[in-house]
């Protein structure tokens, strides 16, 4: 009989992420080939797991009224972790002076890994959450990577949104990653403004009520600014700025790879159909969801928003498209447009066949070019 989902036993290798904070530490304290270990490891130890353990499509009871704590703890933890590595490393560094600038430059880049892949994808978690302190916490992990818009974006527009052109983070079939990522920079904060200033009206607010999150969320990034520059000088704000943009980058890369070419049916009169499990590509692999704490269950998410991560549910091929390997690897494959798109696009076209054979004119969905969805 299997162990209870509420049990450490069950829930000890979502804290798995933890073993690669000491990998930060031996880059900044003996440099050389050291710095690589962190960006390395973190991306190929997992998907190696992978290949070694296979698919997980167990399902938990979704009504389950277990005990997360062990779950949710890892997730509060996290930021505490994060904060001390990154802003430790940041005074270390700067004035210890044994690394040369490419060891640092790699060091911090690799730092995009706890705070992106790991940061990011633990705050996506708790900003989910109706709990202030998970939320608050949520705030100061994007807030220290300098995307603190991406809660408002992702909570109002992307899931509002998806698979359609009002969604920019919904990669349009054959766009490449480096045209969609700087697309994103430029959108998302625009569309996430639009959305509060639509939400604050509903609410006879103006953008300057202190309601505005935008506030919060200029306060917070100032201060990681401020402790970066107070920390390491002008060298220290630039090695944040430097791990602040490799995890967004890392971020974005898992965006495009979630929806890649994946659009709702546009049913007339900026009409879509509702978000179905069939928009979102999943991966069962064990290892990376491990380490992206069930991210790959991403149809389940869209489904359910406010389900926590242990409790999303899988779905087979019949149900939603499949990945060939785990949210990593197909990351590291985005990189290089030419073999992503002999890789998905076949998927992406074999997909709208199975879901939409009445569709015979795509060209309006490939250029994101149908009706936007009516607001919310």
């Amino acid at each position: 009989m299997s162990a209870p989902i509420a049990s450490f036993h069950r829930a000890a290798p979502f804290w798995m992420s933890l073993g690669l904070v000491p990998l930060a530490w031996i880059g900044g304290l003996y440099g050389g080939w050291t710095v690589f270990l962190l960006p390395l490891l973190g991306w190929w130890v997992f998907t190696g797991l992978d290949a070694v353990l296979g698919l997980n499509t167990d399902n938990p009871d979704p009504n389950s009224d277990a005990d997360l704590t062990w779950y949710r703890a890892i997730t509060m933890l996290w930021f505490p972790v994060q904060a001390i590595t990154v802003f430790g490393l940041i005074w270390h560094v700067t004035h210890a002076g044994h690394l040369a600038t490419w060891e640092q430059i790699v060091l911090f880049f690799g730092l995009g890994v706890l705070s992106g892949t790991i940061g990011i994808v633990y705050a996506h978690e708790l900003l989910h959450q109706s709990n202030p302190l998970e939320r608050w916490l949520g705030d100061l992990l994007l807030a220290s990577v300098l995307y603190s818009h991406f809660r408002t974006e992702h909570l109002l527009v992307h899931h509002r949104h998806v698979g359609t052109p009002r969604d920019a983070v919904t990669a349009r079939y054959n766009e490449n990653f480096h045209r969609f990522f700087f697309r994103v920079l430029w959108e998302c904060p625009r569309s996430a403004w639009a959305a509060e200033k639509a939400l604050l009206a509903r609410r006879n607010l103006p953008m300057t009520s202190l309601r505005n999150p935008f506030w919060r969320y200029a306060i917070l990034q100032l201060a990681a600014l401020g402790l970066a520059l107070a920390l390491g000088g002008w060298a220290g704000l630039g090695l944040f700025l430097l791990q602040a943009f490799s995890a967004v980058w890392q971020l974005e890369l898992t965006n495009y790879v979630e929806h890649y070419g994946l659009t709702r049916e546009h049913l007339g009169d900026g009409k879509y159909e509702h978000v179905k499990p069939h928009h979102s590509w999943n991966a069962a692999h064990t290892a990376t969801n491990w380490l992206l704490i069930n991210l790959q269950r991403h149809s389940d998410h869209h489904y359910k928003p406010d389900r926590r991560f242990p409790l999303l549910q899988t779905y087979d091929e019949t149900q939603a498209p499949q990945l060939p390997y785990g949210y990593p690897l197909m990351a590291a494959i985005a990189t290089i447009p030419p073999v992503w798109r002999r890789m998905m696009n076949p998927r992406v076209r074999a997909w709208r066949r199975q879901y939409y054979p009445q569709i015979e004119d795509w060209s309006a969905y490939k250029a994101a070019t149908n009706p936007l969805p009516r607001q919310a």
